[in-house]
This record gives structure tokens, sequence and C-alpha cells, in this order.
């Protein structure tokens, strides 16, 4: 089976790059030529339209759509909607609005195409150290997908987690979860900076130690480590910190759902006040959020 990735970024490039690795023979298509060109020369099928797409593709079609959320992939599917056929699949593995699944899946029904939603995370280091993948959508369709998400995937790194929605609500609280503990962890170092310790402790050494047997070890620490290795007092990043609305969506749920979850919130409020402000804690988050997910980041000087 050949599959389709449409939009090759940060995340969709490498995993076009690690099912290539795998053996999977790989169809790609994004908006601008050039990144389409350079996944052709590491051995992917190059598509310069959609409709090119799916004529490379056997059905019943794959099509695996990497992209930023909103009009972007609303475009999309209703373009795929026209090429494809009835028994082809799509799937929407960027961080879209979980509500907006069971919409697609009934669109994309109209013609009888299937559709999953599918959490990705694992960013920037998927290509080597495998995907995370949660799924909604039929799940027979999941089953039939299984050998192509385990091939993304570490050992035990996919699970079908229920109907449509159900794999962009459970990333949804991942990316939340995600918020807090680096919002913690930015906390805690500014705590010590702001100490009259700052001038004995390394903050890679503590980080590394911390990940030694100790109740918060994790690998955003693991990250931590080697950005304090390379730069000692994040000199060199401003503590401005984006949010791909994940973080948004689930404060939203939260009080639709009347679930309190202040830590959460209070990180994504942390975010909104990073744009004003440039403390050590901030810059530590975003150096975080540069690391596993190659975020940009504002460098020092354009404070």
């Amino acid at each position: 089976m050949k599959v389709g990735i449409i939009g090759l970024g940060r995340m969709g490039m490498n995993m076009a790059r690690r099912l290539i690795g795998k053996g999977w023979p790989v169809a790609v298509y994004n908006r601008t030529g050039a990144k389409t060109d350079q996944a052709a020369a590491e051995g992917a099928d190059p598509a310069y339209s959609l409709a090119e797409l799916a004529e490379k593709l056997d059905p019943p079609r794959v099509a695996w759509l990497m992209l930023p959320a909103g009009a972007v992939v609303e475009k999309h599917v209703e373009g795929l909607k026209e090429v494809f056929s009835p028994g082809d699949i799509v799937i929407d593995g960027g961080n879209s609005f979980f509500k907006d699944a069971g919409r697609r899946a009934v669109y994309l029904g109209e013609k009888g195409i299937a559709f999953l939603d599918v959490g990705v995370s694992g960013g920037i280091w998927g290509l080597s150290e495998g995907y995370c993948l949660m799924a909604g959508g039929p799940e027979d369709v999941y089953r039939r997908l299984l050998p192509l998400f385990q091939s993304l995937s570490p050992e035990g790194g996919c699970l079908y987690c229920g109907r449509s929605g159900a794999g962009h609500f459970v990333k949804m609280v991942h990316n939340g979860i995600e918020y807090a503990m680096m919002q913690a962890y930015g906390e805690g170092f500014q705590l010590i900076e702001s100490s009259s310790y700052v001038d004995s402790v390394d903050y890679a050494e503590v980080a590394r130690l911390w990940n030694r047997g100790s109740v918060v070890r994790s690998w955003l620490l693991e990250l931590a480590e080697k950005v304090f290795a390379g730069d000692p007092g994040l000199e060199n990043i401003r503590g401005y910190v984006e949010d791909s609305g994940e973080g948004r969506w689930c404060v939203q749920q939260a009080v639709e759902a009347g679930v309190p979850a202040p830590v959460i919130t209070q990180s994504l409020m942390s975010r909104f006040r990073s744009r004003q402000t440039d403390s050590f804690s901030d810059r530590l988050i975003a150096a975080l959020r540069r690391e596993f997910g190659g975020h940009g980041v504002m460098p020092a000087q354009d404070k």
C-alpha cells in the first residue's frame, strides 16, 4: 500500500522519511513545490496537486494530512473529497480541534470516504524515536491501517481511542498536560535562578540528576539538560512562548465540562504573559518547545 503524505513541514517531512526508511512506498504533496522536490530526492513519489496525488495512490487510497489546524485542513479535505473515491481513507494527523473531526467524517462519508483523526506526538524526534499516535474514527479502518501506525510509532505507541474526535481529544488533553509540565519545570529553575545558590548550581547537571530515579524525571528534563549544556544562562533566547491552540481548547473544554483545571489554565495564561515580559522561566519553556518540536524562538537580541 502506498501512503500519501500531505504537508511536509517539521512533522510531515519526517513522517514521510520514517515510512520510507521502513520500506513503505510514499507519495507526497506540499503546497510549495520545493519541499515536494526535497522529499522526492529522498525517495518519495512527488505530486504537485491533489489530483496527481490521487492518481499515484492505488485504491483504496490513504492520504495523511499534516497541516495547520483550521482553514488549511478544511480546504484540503474538500479537495480530497473531489479526487478520492468510495472506500478511500483520509487521516488528519495535525493538531485540529476535536469537534471538527465528526463534521469532517460526515462530510467525507457522503461519498463513502472514511476519516480518521489521529493525534500525533513526538515532535522532530519522531523520525528516530517514533511517534505516539492517538486515533479516533471507525475502529475497523484503524485496524486495517494498524501496520502503518506501527511503522510510525515505537512498540506500544499507537492506540485506538474511540469514535470520531476521540484521537484529537486525547491529543488535546496531552498537550494541556504538556503545557503544565513545562510551566512547572520553568518555575522550578526560575526559583534556583533567583536564589543565593545560583552561582554554585549547574542546571544541566540538575536536569541530568533529576532523570536518575527522581519522581519528576521525564523526556522534557532530558531536553532541558541539552538546552542548559548549550546555553547555561539561556542568554541567547527570548522568553516569548507561543501556543498552538490546543492549550486554549483544553481550557475551553474544562470550562464547558465544569472540570477544574487550574494548573493547565494558569500555564496557558503564563504563555500569554510571556509575550510581555522576558523571564528565565519563559526562556526555558521557549527553549524546550524548540528542542522537542522545532518551534521557532525569538533570539535575545530582538528584545
